[in-house]
């Protein structure tokens, strides 16, 4: 799925944050604990440096909780980063982010100086609430909703900690297609900027292999039909997703599935491990060499043929 987004936010968005990152002590990037690699914006990675990170995984309440560990295992293997998981709902555990940046800039507060921090996400990974949350106010602007944060705010917590938000608009920078759908299944892209069908159908196909038994227990189905399009429509019939005439709404039954997905209706759960995405890696790799070899090959092709009209 091919996700397209706005260049001149992305260039504004890094060319504000590379001025901003020299004065920043510790980045907390807040990622969703559902796809913590899709929710993840490769900039950030470019930009930090050897800038220590505190990767928050939100929404842990909505994942799979054995899947997170093993994100926060696997995240924690590059250098200067901690990673945990929490959910907004919990105070002790949103707070604990303030503990991992004062174990990460231990140097700002033997000095008597704040820490500075600076907080990033894309959109709709909670990184609004989990602000208002630590500044036990509202500041940020909160909603169900993609890109609402608008501009940068700088908040003394009044705890020896000033967090700065994001400046620009940090939009995810999609490369590999399967990331497009996870985001898109989880609703960190708008509705109206996808086709609700082939995002649902992706998303059984995975739901199906991954957690079968989810399906069988929430739409009652006693065996998953082989084909996504034989077990949308048999969720469909179970859930009186219907045409006149009896046809299957396929439409109806995709925004049954993701709703209930994203409101975690299904359970618990995590459309990517980190095995998968090094797999998915390999083939975007592979895609994007045959594709800059076709280019070449175009190229050469044009040049003789204009060689041959010239004689």
């Amino acid at each position: 799925m091919s996700i397209q987004w706005f260049p001149g936010h992305m260039h504004k968005a890094r060319k504000e944050i590379e001025e901003a990152i020299p004065q920043v002590d510790v980045i907390i990037e807040v990622l969703d604990a559902r796809i913590p690699f899709s929710s993840e914006n490769p900039m950030i990675s470019e930009l930090r440096g050897d800038k220590p990170v505190v990767k928050v995984l939100n929404k842990r309440d909505l994942a799979d909780p054995e899947l997170t560990q093993l994100w926060i295992d696997h995240l924690e293997k590059e250098s200067n980063v901690k990673a945990m998981a929490i959910t907004t709902s919990n105070l002790q555990e949103v707070n604990k982010i303030l503990e991992l940046c004062r174990k990460l800039a231990p140097h700002r507060e033997e000095i008597g100086k704040n820490i500075r921090t600076m907080i990033m996400g894309i959109p709709n990974v909670g990184k609004s609430t989990i602000i208002n949350t630590l500044a036990g106010r509202t500041i940020a602007v909160t909603g169900n909703q993609p890109a609402v944060t608008r501009r940068q705010q700088r908040i003394n917590l009044q705890n020896g900690i000033v967090l700065s938000d994001t400046p620009g608009i940090l939009w995810p920078k999609v490369e590999n297609p399967h990331s497009g759908f996870r985001l898109a299944a989880t609703g960190a892209v708008k509705d109206t900027a996808m086709e609700y069908d082939e995002v649902a159908f992706y998303t059984v196909e995975y739901l199906a292999k991954a957690y079968p038994e989810r399906l069988k227990q929430r739409y009652e189905i006693e065996t998953l039909p082989e084909s996504d399009i034989e077990l949308m429509e048999e969720i469909g019939r179970r859930r009186g997703a219907l045409r006149a005439g009896g046809r299957v709404d396929l439409h109806k039954c995709s925004e049954i599935l993701l709703h209930e997905l994203r409101n975690g209706t299904l359970g618990q759960i995590t459309l990517e491990v980190p095995e998968m995405i090094t797999q998915e890696l390999i083939e975007v790799e592979i895609e994007a060499t045959l594709k800059a070899e076709q280019k070449i090959k175009k190229k050469e092709e044009r040049r003789k043929r204009y060689l041959r009209n010239k004689r």
